[in-house]
């Protein structure tokens, strides 16, 4: 009878540790993180849901693809050889586009995340002198393409009353000079404005020093551009001072009209 036992326990102990052994194995393809969105602190988690992406042709794709043809490629590298994982990460798509694309360096807190299907809201911000996290702006995305491994694409923001962009209204043909207008809550705001195009590494036109304040008081300004004619651009505008340079952004996508200079 002990030599069962023995050899039972024995066989027991051998089974668990194999378990531990087989449970502890990191995955092969582990992915890396992105090469230029900053690490973030997000306050609520989403699960994405696998289902048919939003038709494109419904939004102006702002970044990171041009189309989805640009999707399509990006899809093809990753299931070849893990290529930007990050791309299916829609926390890491809209820190990367709010630090890499529009440059506000400073926004490096994920605040929010709202997740339903293939449409996702994120929150983006920075830390106050308190240690609280303050929202500058809600990131639109959706994921375009087709698949389970269909990326995420910035096509706008969410306004809120502190500061809207409402001209030139969403996915309308806009020509240099391009009049931006919206409105405001604060107290002592500057505006910045910069025109962005996907194909280029610096903003295609910018405005900056525009006064700014009141209670839900309008702002306008006008911005000087030059793009290829037909380019989807992304207008931002943005303020801040206070606290942190970048404390509020909004952002619309338009269409350009020809290649005049402004």
């Amino acid at each position: 009878m002990n030599k069962h036992w023995w050899l039972a326990a024995v066989a027991v102990v051998v089974l668990v540790g194999t378990a531990i052994v087989i449970g502890a194995q990191l995955p092969s393809d582990t992915a890396a993180p992105p090469s230029h969105p900053p690490t973030a602190t997000t306050t609520n988690a989403a699960t994405v849901s696998r289902t048919t992406p939003v038709p494109a042709a419904k939004y102006q794709l702002l970044w990171p693809f041009a189309d989805e043809r640009q999707a399509a490629a990006w899809q093809a590298g990753y299931r070849a050889g893990g290529h930007q994982p990050w791309h299916l990460d829609a926390d890491l798509t809209a820190q990367s586009f709010t630090q890499g694309y529009l440059r506000y360096g400073t926004l490096d807190q994920v605040t929010s995340v709202s997740v339903v299907g293939t449409d996702a809201r994120v929150g983006v911000g920075y830390k106050r002198p308190d240690g609280s996290t303050a929202t500058a702006a809600v990131i639109h995305l959706v994921k375009i393409s087709s698949g389970t491994d269909a990326p995420w694409e910035v096509v706008g923001t969410d306004d809120t009353a502190e500061l809207t962009l409402t001209t030139p209204a969403y996915g309308a043909i806009a020509s240099p000079p391009v009049t931006v207008g919206g409105r405001i809550t604060g107290v002592d705001e500057s505006l910045r404005i910069q025109v962005l195009r996907l194909a280029d590494e610096n903003a295609i036109g910018q405005a900056g020093g525009i006064p700014a304040g009141g209670q839900n008081a309008p702002w306008t300004a006008q911005v000087s551009f030059t793009a290829p004619a037909d380019s989807t651009l992304t207008i931002a505008v943005s303020t801040g001072g206070h606290v942190n340079d970048v404390e509020r952004f909004a952002v619309t996508g338009v269409r350009s009209l020809n290649a005049i200079h402004g």
